[in-house]
């Protein structure tokens, strides 16, 4: 029961790193300063952005800490590396020291690296802790990461809210706070034991509880904003008690245990619905389709998929039939999957919708300034942030209702991007608060569903055990996403520039429409071709998880 215990508090400790690391989000709260200060152009401040994008290429290097280095080790080197990185940016924005363009970009090169690197720490802890429950607890986890730019902003506001160079001391500091807040429970990780199928049920139970929990989280960053500091501070501490709040689940467990062996134990009771798509069952599934072989039942032609243009697995025409997936979580090594129809319409998915998402976000504070919004720079933020999260939580809905309504996960990703074009074209045609609130809240559940949706995708579609690797060579699209989409929104900027007045005197800045117009018309069609894609992979990995399914409920019976 004590490790049971620990297993939780590790899952707690998790999501504060992730609440607390995810610092690239608040990346348009300080921008339009940092492009100020530096006297840079809107293609120049592009190119910082995308430097903090880059550090996901180098997303590999942390697993490769990983075989020289304990996990904590790694943990403390990613805050180090961030520390560092936004720690001599806050310097430079506040005029402290002066460094050349150049450093600046390596520093937030740096910065980016350091997200990654807490990210494949969090990977690493839920898939050692639970796994029997690995799509939730990476799931509820990757969620948290997706309002880190709402907490930073109830900081910020608390402590002083008119500075927005308060947010790059803050993206230093609170990281590192954290990792040390984190460090006892890694260090005291419990052995891995297997559960049985109750143990299972109750875990399961617990992950409702803490979806629960963190919707009113979601709902109490989102709808509750700071008119002051003394409000920020009131505001800051109730999320603070939201976040510590869970750390009662030892108790639970204990209760729950004594509740089961005393009163639970003297009813019968139906099974649990909750049957999770994980690493477990993709193994059974190649099993079963393997016995099939070797019973002359149906044999499902794995070795020759290359000449599948008569396979019954796939309906579409034959330029569809080629190639087709026939078996879910078949391992695939690099060379493998580069070669693979499925895994680019996959990578244009994931290019033209949470990429394009992450672009959007990081133009938050430029798209505001010049609608005249820029005091709402923080709340639009904060929407960014929150719908990001709802996005995130709302990915582990099929294994939820699996039971109840059963889709390839592939279809849930396609239905995630009918939001995003509709967005931008939104956008486009309609500058009020209201159209730009909505836009944003569309933007980010669309985004934050890929971005936590895309781990357990990879897996199925690719193998489980190559996930590390595979998932890594996807989000390359992130940094070229990033440059290509944001070079794009900054030449329309900068044609239209004019100087501006005020505080933004020193700085080139654009106001209107028609600084953003023609973007958003732009990121609307790239978006549709995303959805395009999502739909083709969809109709070609369908069969694949229906077979799947089937096979699944037959050992059931």
């Amino acid at each position: 029961m004590a490790g049971q215990t620990r297993k939780w508090m590790i899952l707690l400790a998790t999501i504060w790193i992730q609440a607390f690391t995810g610092t690239n989000f608040d990346f348009s709260a300080y921008s339009s300063e940092l492009k100020a200060v530096l006297r840079v152009s809107q293609v120049q401040l592009n190119y910082l952005a995308t430097a903090s994008d880059l550090g996901k290429v180098l997303g590999w290097s942390s697993g490769l800490a990983l075989m020289y280095l304990p996990l904590w080790a790694v943990m403390f080197t990613a805050a180090l590396m961030g520390f560092i990185g936004y720690g001599f940016q806050w310097l430079v924005i506040q005029n402290i020291i002066v460094l050349p363009y150049f450093v600046v970009f390596l520093l937030c090169l740096l910065a980016g690296c350091s997200v990654c690197w807490f990210n494949t720490v969090c990977f690493i802890l839920c898939i050692k802790n639970f796994p029997s429950n690995q799509p939730l607890a990476l799931s509820l986890t990757v969620s948290f990461n997706g309002l880190s730019a709402a907490f930073y902003n109830l900081a910020a506001k608390s402590v002083k809210p008119s500075s927005t160079t308060l947010y790059l001391l803050l993206n230093s500091l609170i990281p590192l706070l954290t990792s040390v807040a984190a460090l006892f429970p890694i260090l005291f990780q419990p052995p891995v034991d297997v559960l049985s199928s109750d143990a299972v049920k109750r875990d399961q139970f617990i992950f409702i509880v803490l979806n629960l929990w963190a919707v009113v989280t979601g709902f109490y960053l989102l709808f509750l904003h700071s008119l002051n500091a003394s409000t920020a501070r009131f505001l800051f501490a109730g999320a603070m008690f939201l976040l510590i709040l869970p750390f009662g689940i030892p108790g639970v467990i204990y209760a729950r245990d004594w509740f089961h062996h005393k009163i639970y134990s003297r009813f019968e009771f139906q099974g649990s619905g909750f049957i999770l798509v994980d690493a477990d069952d993709l193994e059974l599934h190649k099993e079963l389709l393997s016995q099939q072989n070797n019973a002359d039942v149906r044999p499902v032609q794995v070795i020759s998929r290359q000449n599948t243009g008569s396979s019954e697995g796939c309906s579409c025409e034959t330029a569809m039939k080629k190639d087709c997936l026939l078996v879910l979580g078949e391992e695939h090594k690099a060379r493998m999957l580069l070669g693979r129809l499925d895994f680019w319409l996959y990578y244009i998915a994931y290019l033209c919708g949470g990429t394009i998402g992450l672009v959007y976000s990081n133009n938050l504070g430029q798209i505001a300034q010049s609608l005249g919004y820029y005091s709402m720079t923080s709340r639009l933020i904060t929407t960014y942030s929150s719908f990001s999260f709802f996005g995130r939580l709302l990915s582990a809905a099929p294994d939820f209702i699996r039971t109840k309504l059963y889709f390839a996960r592939t279809g849930w990703l396609a239905i995630a991007l009918l939001p995003m074009p509709m967005a931008y074209f939104l956008l486009a045609a309609n500058s009020s608060e209201a159209a730009v609130q909505a836009g944003t809240a569309l933007i980010g559940l669309t985004s934050g569903f890929i971005f936590a949706a895309a781990v357990s995708v990879t897996s199925e579609l690719f193998g489980p055990n190559s996930v590390g690797v595979n998932h890594n060579i996807l989000i390359t699209n992130i940094p070229i996403g990033s440059l290509t989409y944001g070079v794009l929104s900054a030449v329309v900027y900068d044609s239209n520039e004019m100087f501006g007045l005020g505080l933004m005197a020193d700085s080139v800045v654009c106001m209107g429409r028609k600084c953003y117009g023609l973007t958003f018309v732009l990121w609307g069609c790239i978006s549709i071709l995303g959805l395009a894609s999502s739909l083709l992979l969809f109709l070609r990995t369908r069969p694949a998880y229906y077979q799947f399914e089937q096979n699944r409920r037959s050992t059931l019976l």
